[in-house]
């Protein structure tokens, strides 16, 4: 694939398909929502809002992180708190499924269907890729970022037309696009993070507290394997509680589960062959500074069957 001439391309056809309108577009600071933020800016320039939404579902410090490295590439981003929003609307919804339907609608109907009447907007560009099209199509799991595929019309059910750049790179190919653009390392080469971000890595409820468990978990994990040269890696926090041993007394605490990949566009994984040394240094890490988790786990069955993501 020729990177420039793909960025000129879509840069071409966006703005040809805004024309005289204005886009809004979510940037989390993921490697497809920050290329079609810059390929937005690019093409739109002030006729472009764009806006991190804070769910309370985002790993330790990101929401600041993010705005904070666009705003020194030259792309103003506004922060909107809507973390209140999605803990209702996940409140008592076990069903994965569910989960992911609850955090759609809260973030297309709601919370951007709020932005999308206050800004005038007509257009929304988000970064869904091959990938995520494929998967859901095929139904090995729902993308929250998939709708026409589905038979779904946006402006009909949420008011705005939706400009998809990326549907036709998988993960490999938006990298090389995001290194074209000059955006830095920590972004062309991040490593892939759900839509529905924390939720996705929790199995049963989602709570404020549920979250901050498997945020803490997720922080250790990615300072531990970062050198892995994985192509992800995760925690997950698991439903049930488990039998465990704290100052010679039997406790109930909370299981967290580790996946590790490698993979080159997440279509199929092999769990990487981590070291006893690596997993036995990150139970101990994530145990003795996150007491609720009293066991923590290795998965080692590829995708298929087993999928990158728990949920």
């Amino acid at each position: 694939m020729n990177a420039e001439k793909f960025i000129n391309e879509q840069i071409r056809k966006i703005s040809e398909t805004v024309g005289h309108g204005s886009a809004i577009n979510a940037l989390s600071g993921g490697v497809d929502s920050s290329v079609v933020t810059m390929l937005g800016h690019k093409a739109l320039g002030k006729k472009l809002t764009t806006y991190f939404i804070d769910n309370g579902l985002m790993r330790q410090g990101e929401p600041q992180a993010v705005v904070s490295l666009f705003e020194r590439l030259g792309v103003p981003v506004k922060l909107i708190d809507s973390q209140k929003e999605f803990f209702d609307a996940l409140k008592g919804i076990i069903d994965p499924e569910k989960k992911r339907e609850a955090i759609t609608q809260t973030f297309y109907k709601k919370v951007f269907g709020r932005l999308v009447q206050e800004s005038n907007a007509k257009f929304l560009l988000q970064g869904t890729n091959l990938t995520d099209i494929e998967e859901t199509v095929a139904g090995i799991k729902r993308q929250h970022n998939v709708f026409e595929q589905l038979g779904i019309d946006p402006k009909k059910v949420f008011g705005y037309r939706i400009i998809e750049p990326l549907i036709q790179l998988r993960k490999d190919g938006v990298r090389k696009v995001a290194k074209a653009l000059g955006l830095p390392k920590s972004v062309y080469h991040r490593i892939p993070f759900p839509g529905p971000a924390l939720s996705a890595r929790v199995i049963g409820e989602v709570t404020p507290r549920r979250i901050k468990v498997v945020r803490k978990a997720t922080a250790i994990t990615e300072e531990e394997l970062a050198d892995t040269g994985a192509f992800q890696y995760l925690a997950i926090l698991h439903r049930d509680r488990v039998t465990g041993v704290r100052d010679g007394k039997r406790v109930y605490g909370l299981q967290i589960e580790i996946r590790c990949w490698d993979s080159i566009d997440a279509r199929i994984a092999e769990p990487t062959r981590l070291s006893h040394e690596i997993l036995w240094k990150l139970a101990e890490k994530i145990t003795k500074e996150i007491l609720e988790v009293v066991s923590v786990t290795y998965n080692i069955t590829p995708k298929p069957p087993s999928t990158i993501e728990a949920i």
